[in-house]
């Protein structure tokens, strides 16, 4: 009965996962989103300097506001991803309970 619980709990984590995972994706794309707005408004109006196209990313990625964004977007998939993991960690782990009970199972008849 206890690996029976223990598939219980994994399951129920593995559920809150995908939830979370539904969250953190659209966390994600909007922290893409405003980093990438932020960076081409920086962008246009650089060039509207006149500061040289070949230079103007640099600088544009090295505005504090920009920087922060772009932090942001990469804080936001990195919790994204190990999501991710946690779901393919619950995954394996109920797969292991399960050839556990098998073989429990088997050694019974």
């Amino acid at each position: 009965m206890e690996l029976y619980q223990e598939i219980q709990r994994l399951n129920s984590l593995l559920d809150k996962a995908i939830s979370e995972l539904k969250d953190r994706g659209r966390n994600y794309a909007n922290a893409y989103k405003t980093y990438r707005i932020k960076l081409s408004k920086e962008l246009l109006r650089l060039r509207d300097e006149g500061v040289p196209v070949t230079i103007a990313y640099d600088i544009a990625r090295g505005n504090e506001e920009i920087a922060e964004a772009k932090e942001n977007e990469i804080i936001t998939e990195s919790l994204y991803k190990s999501c991710q993991e946690a779901i393919n960690v619950y995954k394996l782990q109920i797969k292991i309970v399960q050839e556990q009970i098998n073989r429990e199972y088997s050694n019974i008849k």
